[in-house]
């Protein structure tokens, strides 16, 4: 549900230009807020708060991922820690089903790299390359070649050339090392982008090609930019999600106009985000409760610019939310504020960027169901 950049060891410090290079920094602190009531914050309590609290005191926090009601963090150590909703077969990957109100560590291993968390599972990759998943996994959606959950991370295949992960509701997507895409998992509106409605339960490679950069699976939409700039969309449009400027559901990649400037891409179903290479903010899908950020409710079937500034970084989607940073640093929310979502010390709705605070050190942003996590 979110974009990040997942350098190994180390933060990405927001500073955008068009060679897309950015200031690397060693150390971040773990903030969260909104919705609480499985522990999701990782406070140690399920108290609701609507301003950004941190997470104990450690300063070594790598990388972030929030799914429905859970939470997912690797530190510079590659050490993998979960928490809040344990529900639906183990999505903390912790041996049970328990929910856990504070980050927990998976297992000992100091090889994770990266790590995304769907509605009742988890994806990650470890830094020998190779692919793990665990949780609910009714529709197929761990990859494994059933239908059976797992609490523990399982090895999907024994290849160790996989890049990226993408996990959401009862998909996921990957692509590997010689830029080929894989995707598996619920498949009812033709999210898998492979030509049908098929669930898979194993990964299958979206058509041919090899030149797919990054992913992002929101569940029923799944957004993809290759090499090339340009981006794709497939699965459910019921509110324009797909940015084709229509409503017409599609199970296979389609291109959104003829741009090679895409840069970064969040999905989340019903609505979509993405950045362009001269740092201009675009939403589209569903825009109630003004989660698209344009001074309004109403749908978008094609990408509309998020005011005319050209100094965004990094942007995620929560279920009804949008979390946004800026080159300076700084962050910003709008869309649904019940429970306290948006960081703004209020329950508010907007439907126009509001910044959280005044701080000028915000590094990587994260959306749940009701909540938020940020570096």
């Amino acid at each position: 549900m979110s974009i990040r950049n997942n350098n190994q060891g180390s933060i990405v410090k927001p500073g955008f230009n068009p060679l897309g290079t950015q200031t690397i920094v060693t150390t971040a602190t773990l903030f969260t807020w909104g919705g609480n009531a499985s522990g999701q914050l990782g406070l140690g309590n399920t108290t609701n708060y609507s301003s950004p609290k941190q997470v104990g005191a450690l300063n070594t926090w790598a990388s972030i991922s929030q799914g429905y009601l859970s939470s997912s963090a690797i530190k510079t150590d590659s050490t993998l820690w979960t928490w809040g909703n344990n529900g639906f077969g183990g999505p903390l990957g912790l041996g049970d089903t328990t929910d856990r109100s504070s980050p927990v560590q998976v297992g000992a291993l100091t090889n994770w790299a990266k790590v995304s968390m769907g509605r009742t599972s988890c994806g990650t990759t470890k830094t020998d390359g190779t692919l793990w998943t665990w949780g609910g996994n009714s529709f197929g959606g761990l990859g494994l070649g059933n239908t059976t959950s797992y609490s523990s991370p399982k090895q999907i295949g024994a290849l160790t050339n996989w890049a990226k992960v993408s996990m959401s509701r009862n998909n996921c997507g990957a692509i590997r090392t010689d830029g080929t895409l894989w995707m598996w998992g619920y498949n009812s509106n033709g999210e898998l982008g492979l030509g049908d409605t098929t669930d898979r339960s194993s990964p299958v490679q979206v058509g041919a090609l090899t030149n797919w950069a990054s992913l992002s699976v929101g569940g029923y939409n799944t957004l993809a930019i290759k090499t090339d700039g340009t981006l794709w969309v497939w699965g459910l449009n019921s509110s324009g999600q797909l940015g084709l400027g229509n409503t017409t559901a599609y199970s296979s990649p389609k291109q959104v106009g003829a741009l090679t400037t895409w840069l970064a891409i969040a999905a989340c179903g019903y609505q979509s985000s993405a950045i362009k290479t001269g740092g201009t903010l675009w939403t589209w899908g569903q825009g109630a409760n003004g989660k698209l950020g344009l001074g309004d409710t109403t749908n978008r079937s094609s990408p509309v610019q998020v005011g005319a500034l050209t100094n965004w970084v990094a942007s995620a989607m929560g279920e009804q939310h949008t979390l946004a940073t800026k080159t300076d640093g700084t962050l910003w929310t709008w869309g649904l504020g019940g429970s306290g979502r948006l960081g703004l010390n209020n329950t508010t709705n907007y439907s126009s960027p509001k910044q959280v605070g005044s701080l000028t050190t915000w590094a990587k942003v994260s959306g749940g169901e009701a909540s938020s996590v940020t570096l």
